[in-house]
Protein backbone atom coordinates (compact mmCIF):
# COMPACT_ATOMS: atom_id res chain seq x y z
CA UNK A 1 0.00 0.00 0.00
CA UNK A 2 1.54 3.46 -0.66
CA UNK A 3 2.05 5.43 2.46
CA UNK A 4 -0.08 8.55 0.85
CA UNK A 5 -3.13 5.48 1.63
CA UNK A 6 -2.18 5.56 5.63
CA UNK A 7 -4.03 8.56 7.58
CA UNK A 8 -1.76 11.32 9.04
CA UNK A 9 -3.14 10.69 12.60
CA UNK A 10 -2.34 14.13 13.53
CA UNK A 11 -5.26 15.43 10.72
CA UNK A 12 -7.02 12.31 11.97
CA UNK A 13 -7.38 13.82 15.38
CA UNK A 14 -8.03 17.47 14.77
CA UNK A 15 -10.96 16.55 12.90
CA UNK A 16 -13.12 13.62 15.17
CA UNK A 17 -15.98 13.98 17.07
CA UNK A 18 -14.63 11.54 19.90
CA UNK A 19 -12.96 12.96 22.91
CA UNK A 20 -9.22 12.66 23.06
CA UNK A 21 -7.32 11.44 26.09
CA UNK A 22 -4.57 10.21 26.83
CA UNK A 23 -2.56 7.65 28.61
CA UNK A 24 0.69 8.36 31.13
CA UNK A 25 2.39 11.46 32.45
CA UNK A 26 6.11 12.21 32.17
CA UNK A 27 8.21 13.75 28.92
CA UNK A 28 6.28 11.70 26.26
CA UNK A 29 2.85 13.20 27.46
CA UNK A 30 4.51 16.94 27.45
CA UNK A 31 5.49 16.33 24.15
CA UNK A 32 2.66 14.63 22.30
CA UNK A 33 0.54 17.42 24.38
CA UNK A 34 2.92 20.13 22.65
CA UNK A 35 1.94 19.06 19.21
CA UNK A 36 -1.86 18.79 20.17
CA UNK A 37 -1.67 21.94 21.10
CA UNK A 38 0.60 23.81 17.89
CA UNK A 39 -2.01 21.68 15.59
CA UNK A 40 -5.41 22.51 17.44
CA UNK A 41 -6.27 18.97 19.16
CA UNK A 42 -8.01 19.68 22.14
CA UNK A 43 -7.22 17.16 24.86
CA UNK A 44 -9.75 16.57 27.13
CA UNK A 45 -8.42 14.11 30.07
CA UNK A 46 -5.25 12.08 31.54
CA UNK A 47 -5.33 9.01 32.60
CA UNK A 48 -3.22 5.98 34.52
CA UNK A 49 -3.69 2.51 34.50
CA UNK A 50 -6.32 1.51 37.21
CA UNK A 51 -4.73 1.39 41.02
CA UNK A 52 -1.91 3.77 39.85
CA UNK A 53 -4.07 6.54 40.30
CA UNK A 54 -2.86 9.02 43.58
CA UNK A 55 -4.96 12.36 43.42
CA UNK A 56 -2.09 13.90 41.65
CA UNK A 57 -2.53 16.53 38.67
CA UNK A 58 -0.42 16.59 35.49
CA UNK A 59 -1.22 19.96 33.41
CA UNK A 60 -3.23 21.73 35.58
CA UNK A 61 -5.83 18.38 35.64
CA UNK A 62 -6.79 15.65 38.32
CA UNK A 63 -5.27 12.37 36.68
CA UNK A 64 -8.39 9.98 36.12
CA UNK A 65 -7.55 5.97 36.51
CA UNK A 66 -9.15 4.10 33.08
CA UNK A 67 -11.89 3.23 34.79
CA UNK A 68 -13.47 6.85 35.53
CA UNK A 69 -12.33 8.10 31.93
CA UNK A 70 -14.02 4.98 30.35
CA UNK A 71 -17.49 6.25 32.66
CA UNK A 72 -17.03 9.86 31.81
CA UNK A 73 -16.76 9.51 28.33
CA UNK A 74 -17.88 5.69 27.26
CA UNK A 75 -14.97 3.31 25.71
CA UNK A 76 -17.07 4.04 22.12
CA UNK A 77 -16.31 7.97 22.04
CA UNK A 78 -13.29 8.18 23.09
CA UNK A 79 -9.43 8.25 21.64
CA UNK A 80 -6.80 7.08 23.51
CA UNK A 81 -3.00 8.41 23.22
CA UNK A 82 -0.56 6.60 24.11
CA UNK A 83 1.98 8.39 25.46
CA UNK A 84 4.70 6.83 27.86
CA UNK A 85 7.37 4.04 26.50
CA UNK A 86 7.75 0.14 27.70
CA UNK A 87 8.75 -3.06 26.92
CA UNK A 88 7.09 -5.18 29.67
CA UNK A 89 5.67 -7.78 29.01
CA UNK A 90 2.78 -7.13 31.63
CA UNK A 91 2.45 -3.35 30.93
CA UNK A 92 2.30 -3.92 26.98
CA UNK A 93 -0.64 -6.50 27.15
CA UNK A 94 -2.88 -4.03 29.32
CA UNK A 95 -2.08 -1.46 26.45
CA UNK A 96 -3.02 -4.37 24.01
CA UNK A 97 -6.40 -4.89 26.15
CA UNK A 98 -7.32 -1.57 26.33
CA UNK A 99 -6.82 -0.94 22.57
CA UNK A 100 -9.29 -3.79 22.53
CA UNK A 101 -11.88 -1.42 24.52
CA UNK A 102 -11.26 1.65 22.92
CA UNK A 103 -9.65 3.74 19.86
CA UNK A 104 -6.22 3.87 21.16
CA UNK A 105 -3.29 5.11 19.50
CA UNK A 106 0.75 5.35 19.67
CA UNK A 107 1.30 8.89 18.42
CA UNK A 108 5.21 8.91 17.26
CA UNK A 109 7.30 12.23 18.57
CA UNK A 110 11.19 12.29 18.30
CA UNK A 111 13.21 11.19 21.17
CA UNK A 112 15.28 14.30 20.29
CA UNK A 113 15.38 17.07 18.02
CA UNK A 114 12.62 18.99 16.40
CA UNK A 115 11.54 17.26 13.25
CA UNK A 116 7.94 15.36 13.92
CA UNK A 117 7.43 12.73 11.50
CA UNK A 118 3.99 13.12 10.09
CA UNK A 119 3.27 13.31 6.35
CA UNK A 120 4.80 16.79 5.29
CA UNK A 121 7.91 15.37 6.96
CA UNK A 122 7.63 12.43 4.86
CA UNK A 123 6.19 13.88 1.73
CA UNK A 124 9.53 16.69 1.75
CA UNK A 125 11.90 13.70 2.47
CA UNK A 126 10.41 11.09 0.17
CA UNK A 127 13.39 10.61 -2.03
CA UNK A 128 15.60 10.15 0.82
CA UNK A 129 13.55 7.23 2.36
CA UNK A 130 13.28 5.69 -1.02
CA UNK A 131 16.69 5.82 -1.31
CA UNK A 132 17.37 4.30 2.13
CA UNK A 133 14.77 1.60 1.96
CA UNK A 134 16.58 0.63 -1.73
CA UNK A 135 19.79 0.36 0.59
CA UNK A 136 18.99 -2.65 2.95
CA UNK A 137 19.40 -6.10 2.39
CA UNK A 138 16.98 -8.43 2.95
CA UNK A 139 13.08 -8.87 2.24
CA UNK A 140 12.64 -7.88 5.85
CA UNK A 141 13.90 -5.24 6.42
CA UNK A 142 12.21 -3.62 3.70
CA UNK A 143 8.97 -4.92 5.38
CA UNK A 144 10.73 -3.67 8.59
CA UNK A 145 11.16 -0.49 7.44
CA UNK A 146 7.80 0.12 5.27
CA UNK A 147 5.62 -0.83 8.53
CA UNK A 148 7.66 1.25 10.69
CA UNK A 149 6.77 3.77 8.10
CA UNK A 150 3.01 2.43 8.37
CA UNK A 151 2.96 3.43 12.04
CA UNK A 152 4.89 6.85 12.30
CA UNK A 153 1.91 8.08 9.95
CA UNK A 154 -0.54 6.50 11.34
CA UNK A 155 -0.11 5.85 15.13
CA UNK A 156 -1.24 2.72 14.62
CA UNK A 157 -0.04 -0.29 16.81
CA UNK A 158 -0.93 -2.72 14.44
CA UNK A 159 2.11 -1.83 12.56
CA UNK A 160 4.14 -1.91 15.12
CA UNK A 161 3.20 -5.49 15.84
CA UNK A 162 3.85 -6.62 12.67
CA UNK A 163 7.35 -4.85 12.54
CA UNK A 164 8.39 -7.05 15.55
CA UNK A 165 11.46 -9.43 15.40
CA UNK A 166 13.19 -12.15 17.43
CA UNK A 167 16.73 -10.51 19.30
CA UNK A 168 17.50 -14.14 19.02
CA UNK A 169 18.20 -14.07 15.35
CA UNK A 170 19.68 -10.35 15.21
CA UNK A 171 22.35 -12.16 17.25
CA UNK A 172 22.95 -15.74 15.54
CA UNK A 173 22.00 -14.87 11.85
CA UNK A 174 22.70 -11.35 11.49
CA UNK A 175 25.85 -10.62 13.95
CA UNK A 176 29.05 -12.91 14.02
CA UNK A 177 28.69 -12.65 17.18
CA UNK A 178 30.73 -16.01 18.06
CA UNK A 179 34.14 -14.39 15.96
CA UNK A 180 33.91 -11.07 18.60
CA UNK A 181 37.41 -10.95 20.74
CA UNK A 182 36.72 -6.79 21.21
CA UNK A 183 34.35 -4.79 21.37
CA UNK A 184 33.23 -1.43 22.15
CA UNK A 185 29.85 -0.52 23.60
CA UNK A 186 28.64 3.07 23.04
CA UNK A 187 25.90 4.33 25.16
CA UNK A 188 26.80 1.38 27.74
CA UNK A 189 24.03 2.24 30.51
CA UNK A 190 24.61 0.16 32.97
CA UNK A 191 25.88 -3.07 30.82
CA UNK A 192 22.33 -4.14 29.92
CA UNK A 193 23.76 -4.45 26.18
CA UNK A 194 27.11 -6.03 27.39
CA UNK A 195 25.26 -8.65 29.30
CA UNK A 196 22.89 -9.25 26.23
CA UNK A 197 25.61 -9.92 23.70
CA UNK A 198 27.46 -12.35 26.05
CA UNK A 199 25.39 -15.33 25.59
CA UNK A 200 26.29 -15.43 21.85
CA UNK A 201 29.97 -14.30 22.00
CA UNK A 202 31.26 -16.95 22.91
CA UNK A 203 35.18 -15.93 22.24
CA UNK A 204 34.18 -12.73 24.13
CA UNK A 205 37.56 -10.96 25.72
CA UNK A 206 37.00 -7.37 26.05
CA UNK A 207 34.48 -5.19 25.56
CA UNK A 208 35.23 -1.33 26.11
CA UNK A 209 32.23 0.48 27.10
CA UNK A 210 31.19 4.30 26.93
CA UNK A 211 28.43 5.90 29.45
CA UNK A 212 28.67 9.66 30.04
CA UNK A 213 26.00 9.82 32.94
CA UNK A 214 27.47 9.56 36.60
CA UNK A 215 24.93 7.31 37.99
CA UNK A 216 24.77 5.16 34.79
CA UNK A 217 28.44 4.96 34.93
CA UNK A 218 28.67 3.87 38.49
CA UNK A 219 26.09 0.89 37.82
CA UNK A 220 28.73 -0.22 34.97
CA UNK A 221 31.71 0.21 37.08
CA UNK A 222 29.67 -2.44 39.29
CA UNK A 223 28.47 -4.78 36.60
CA UNK A 224 32.28 -4.33 35.42
CA UNK A 225 33.26 -5.57 39.13
CA UNK A 226 31.23 -8.48 39.20
CA UNK A 227 31.62 -9.66 34.93
CA UNK A 228 34.01 -12.95 34.96
CA UNK A 229 34.00 -14.36 31.99
CA UNK A 230 35.53 -11.60 30.17
CA UNK A 231 37.43 -7.76 31.22
CA UNK A 232 34.97 -4.95 31.20
CA UNK A 233 36.33 -1.59 31.19
CA UNK A 234 34.26 1.84 31.59
CA UNK A 235 35.14 4.68 30.34
CA UNK A 236 33.06 8.02 31.30
CA UNK A 237 32.89 9.48 27.98
CA UNK A 238 30.03 10.77 25.59
CA UNK A 239 30.81 9.49 21.98
CA UNK A 240 31.14 12.15 19.51
CA UNK A 241 33.14 12.83 16.27
CA UNK A 242 35.47 14.91 18.22
CA UNK A 243 37.14 15.34 20.90
CA UNK A 244 35.57 17.94 23.38
CA UNK A 245 33.31 19.28 26.08
CA UNK A 246 29.93 18.91 26.02
CA UNK A 247 26.50 19.84 28.09
CA UNK A 248 24.96 16.55 29.18
CA UNK A 249 21.18 15.92 30.49
CA UNK A 250 22.27 13.96 33.66
CA UNK A 251 18.74 12.70 34.43
CA UNK A 252 20.35 9.50 35.45
CA UNK A 253 18.25 7.37 33.14
CA UNK A 254 18.56 5.26 30.11
CA UNK A 255 17.47 8.25 28.05
CA UNK A 256 20.18 10.92 28.88
CA UNK A 257 21.87 12.67 26.52
CA UNK A 258 23.37 15.19 25.21
CA UNK A 259 21.42 18.45 26.06
CA UNK A 260 23.09 20.77 23.80
CA UNK A 261 21.74 22.24 20.26
CA UNK A 262 23.91 22.69 17.01
CA UNK A 263 25.07 25.23 18.10
CA UNK A 264 26.22 24.60 21.82
CA UNK A 265 23.74 26.61 23.18
CA UNK A 266 21.64 24.80 26.40
CA UNK A 267 18.36 23.13 25.76
CA UNK A 268 15.85 23.43 28.66
CA UNK A 269 16.17 21.71 31.74
CA UNK A 270 19.39 23.68 32.93
CA UNK A 271 18.97 22.21 36.12
CA UNK A 272 19.85 18.90 35.22
CA UNK A 273 22.49 19.67 32.77
CA UNK A 274 25.95 19.07 33.36
CA UNK A 275 29.17 19.13 31.87
CA UNK A 276 30.82 15.88 30.54
CA UNK A 277 33.97 14.90 28.32
CA UNK A 278 33.02 13.75 24.51
CA UNK A 279 35.72 11.66 22.79
CA UNK A 280 35.95 9.85 19.26
CA UNK A 281 36.28 6.24 19.02
CA UNK A 282 39.27 7.03 16.44
CA UNK A 283 40.63 9.10 19.05
CA UNK A 284 40.37 6.42 22.11
CA UNK A 285 41.16 3.61 20.44
CA UNK A 286 43.72 3.91 17.00
CA UNK A 287 44.33 0.83 15.14
CA UNK A 288 43.31 -1.53 18.23
CA UNK A 289 41.26 -4.48 16.86
CA UNK A 290 37.85 -3.91 16.85
CA UNK A 291 35.33 -6.42 15.97
CA UNK A 292 31.80 -5.03 16.87
CA UNK A 293 30.60 -1.82 17.76
CA UNK A 294 27.25 -0.87 19.43
CA UNK A 295 25.62 2.91 19.03
CA UNK A 296 22.64 3.87 21.29
CA UNK A 297 23.46 7.24 22.44
CA UNK A 298 20.61 8.84 22.34
CA UNK A 299 20.50 11.15 19.17
CA UNK A 300 24.23 11.21 18.66
CA UNK A 301 24.41 8.58 16.59
CA UNK A 302 25.22 10.46 13.30
CA UNK A 303 28.22 12.47 15.53
CA UNK A 304 29.43 8.89 16.82
CA UNK A 305 29.55 7.50 13.54
CA UNK A 306 31.46 9.95 12.22
CA UNK A 307 34.18 9.54 15.26
CA UNK A 308 34.36 6.04 13.64
CA UNK A 309 35.50 6.84 10.30
CA UNK A 310 39.33 5.88 10.61
CA UNK A 311 38.06 2.70 12.41
CA UNK A 312 34.93 1.69 9.96
CA UNK A 313 37.56 2.49 7.22
CA UNK A 314 40.47 0.19 8.85
CA UNK A 315 38.88 -2.88 10.23
CA UNK A 316 35.04 -2.76 8.90
CA UNK A 317 33.54 -4.21 12.06
CA UNK A 318 30.07 -5.18 12.86
CA UNK A 319 27.89 -2.51 13.94
CA UNK A 320 24.22 -2.05 15.38
CA UNK A 321 22.97 1.09 15.42
CA UNK A 322 20.39 2.87 16.99
CA UNK A 323 18.29 4.18 14.33
CA UNK A 324 15.09 6.18 16.31
CA UNK A 325 15.99 8.78 18.29
CA UNK A 326 15.24 11.09 15.59
CA UNK A 327 13.09 11.12 12.85
CA UNK A 328 15.46 11.51 10.18
CA UNK A 329 17.46 8.56 11.63
CA UNK A 330 15.55 6.35 9.48
CA UNK A 331 16.68 7.98 6.23
CA UNK A 332 19.90 9.55 7.31
CA UNK A 333 21.99 6.72 8.84
CA UNK A 334 21.48 4.07 6.49
CA UNK A 335 22.79 6.66 3.76
CA UNK A 336 25.67 7.48 6.27
CA UNK A 337 26.54 3.95 6.53
CA UNK A 338 26.43 3.39 3.04
CA UNK A 339 28.66 6.06 1.86
CA UNK A 340 31.34 5.52 4.85
CA UNK A 341 31.48 1.74 3.50
CA UNK A 342 29.26 0.51 0.79
CA UNK A 343 30.18 -3.27 0.78
CA UNK A 344 28.13 -3.51 3.90
CA UNK A 345 25.12 -4.71 3.98
CA UNK A 346 22.12 -3.06 5.74
CA UNK A 347 19.98 -4.75 7.80
CA UNK A 348 16.81 -3.17 9.84
CA UNK A 349 15.36 -4.96 12.73
CA UNK A 350 13.13 -3.96 15.72
CA UNK A 351 12.45 -5.69 18.66
CA UNK A 352 9.63 -5.60 20.80
CA UNK A 353 8.75 -1.88 22.80
CA UNK A 354 5.68 0.57 22.40
CA UNK A 355 5.97 3.17 20.83
CA UNK A 356 8.65 2.71 18.08
CA UNK A 357 11.43 2.28 20.05
CA UNK A 358 14.74 -0.39 19.38
CA UNK A 359 15.11 0.19 15.64
CA UNK A 360 18.22 -1.18 14.98
CA UNK A 361 20.22 -0.96 11.49
CA UNK A 362 23.12 -3.78 11.73
CA UNK A 363 26.17 -3.24 9.25
CA UNK A 364 27.84 -6.17 8.09
CA UNK A 365 30.56 -6.38 6.00
CA UNK A 366 29.70 -8.67 2.90
CA UNK A 367 31.43 -11.93 2.62
CA UNK A 368 32.64 -11.90 -0.78
CA UNK A 369 34.92 -9.43 0.58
Amino acid sequence: MPYSAYPDLWEYLKHTDKHVVMYGMGNGADKILAVAEAKGITIKDFFASDGFVRGHSFHGKRVLSYSEVKQKYGADNMIVLLSFASSLPDVMQNILRIAGECELYAPDVPVFGDNLFDSAFYSEHKQQFDAARALLADKESVRVFDCIIAYKLSGDLKYLLDAENDPDESFTEILPSDTFETVIDLGAYNGDSARALAPYAKNLKTIYTLEPDARNYRKLCAYAEEETRFAVIPMQYAAWDENTVLYFDASGNRNAGAAQNTSGVLLPRAGKVKQVEARSVDSLFGDARCDYIKFDVEGSEQKALLGCQKTIAAQAPALLVSCYHRSEDLYLLPQLLHDMRPDYRLYLRRFRYFPAWDINLFAIRSKKD
